[in-house]
């Protein structure tokens, strides 16, 4: 069996590499409410990146405070409560947003309106017309719009896709996904009223908070855009949610690929995923909460990655340099604006297709 290192892998704009000591900096905002998720990574992630020479943080609630100031330290400029009188003050090229799915949208709008690039935790909308709307504007104000689908900057997947566009196992004939979490999760009562549990303010359960990476994964190390989904979602744990907790997915690519997701809440803890690519002359397989994260059969013979390279426990670091250094122009944004929404698109079209027994077109 060969075994291969993904230093190439890491470069074509997606990798981090350190910048010179005269390199430009720039002010940074983390808004976020009672409720908002990823806190302790977004808030480390900023103060790791060297782009980023101070960091603002807007929370109506004040609940954050504490942890912004003990991971942050002398690198947060501000602790606010009003968002308006924040970004004028700050005026800041980076503004980080986790925040439910209902209250996402008139903030990305006015962080745009403050001239800021927005990275914004999912969903960050309910309804796809309003996200839609905030990317229009974003690109008519020259600014990225990008959905924090941190896994992209993972070394594994930037190895798969190489290794796919390379032709390592040939002509893409089919693709299999699978990403299920735990169930337990689900039973608790804080869960049930927290804002993930309700439709109506977080557009939709499993599939939107987990699935969305690894649909995104597979048009990412593919190549090609989800074209068009069948699926049905259910809530086969029966417990008091009103969104999924399970959901099958068929879906053709754009390159005329069929694939399927399985994504639900189902382990006791952790997590379990794959992500399987057949091709004419062989097969890919990406595992990456198992001990082998990347393998792939070509013409007859078995390769692995070196055993030094480990997929990424912590994607928000890298992802969110990758979209600071993007604003300075430094490099392309680890993801697009028009990915996220396509993204997003997908999701929602998954969403009808369930609703209405048919197929749906996403592109």
């Amino acid at each position: 069996m060969q075994r291969r290192s993904v230093t190439k892998a890491l470069g074509a704009g997606l990798a981090l590499s350190a910048l010179g000591s005269g390199a430009e900096r720039m002010r940074a905002v983390m808004i976020t409410e009672p409720g908002g998720l990823h806190l302790d990574m977004y808030f480390a992630a900023l103060a790791a990146a060297t782009e980023i020479e101070s960091v603002a943080v807007c929370d109506a609630g004040g609940g954050s405070e504490a942890l912004a100031r003990r991971i942050l330290g002398p690198k947060l400029s501000g602790f606010h409560r009003d968002l308006r009188p924040m970004l004028a003050k700050e005026k800041p090229l980076l503004a980080a947003i986790s925040m439910e799915g209902v209250t996402s949208p008139p903030v990305i709008d006015a962080a745009l309106d403050a001239g800021c690039h927005v990275l914004a935790e999912k969903p960050a909308c309910v309804r796809l017309e309003d996200f839609e709307r905030l990317a229009a504007k974003a690109r008519a104000r020259n600014r990225y719009l990008v959905l924090a689908l941190a896994n992209r900057v993972d070394p594994v997947m930037i190895e798969a896709r190489r290794l796919l566009r390379d032709g390592e196992i040939g002509k893409v004939y089919g693709v299999e996904v699978r990403f299920v979490a735990d169930q337990t999760r689900l039973t608790q009562p804080a869960y049930h009223k927290s804002w993930r549990a309700q439709k109506a303010r977080a557009a939709g359960g499993h599939l939107m908070w987990l699935g969305i990476h690894w649909l995104d994964l597979a048009a990412f190390v593919t190549g090609s855009p989800v074209q068009s989904v069948a699926a049905f979602t259910a809530n086969v744990g029966g417990q008091p949610l009103d969104v999924e907790d399970s959901a099958a997915v068929a879906m053709r690519f754009a390159n005329g690929t069929l694939g399927t997701l399985t994504s639900g809440y189902y382990l006791d803890k952790g997590y379990d995923s794959e992500l399987k690519v057949w091709g004419a002359n062989g097969w890919l397989l990406i595992q990456k909460h198992r001990d082998v994260p990347l393998q792939w059969y070509s013409n007859g013979r078995m390769h692995r990655l070196d055993s030094t390279v480990k997929p990424s426990g912590d994607v928000y670091a890298g992802f969110l340099r990758g979209v600071a250094r993007a604003c300075l122009g430094l490099q392309p944004p680890p993801l697009t604006t028009d990915e996220s929404v396509a993204a997003l698109k997908t999701v929602f079209a998954c969403y009808r297709a369930a609703e209405s027994g048919r197929s749906e077109r996403v592109v």
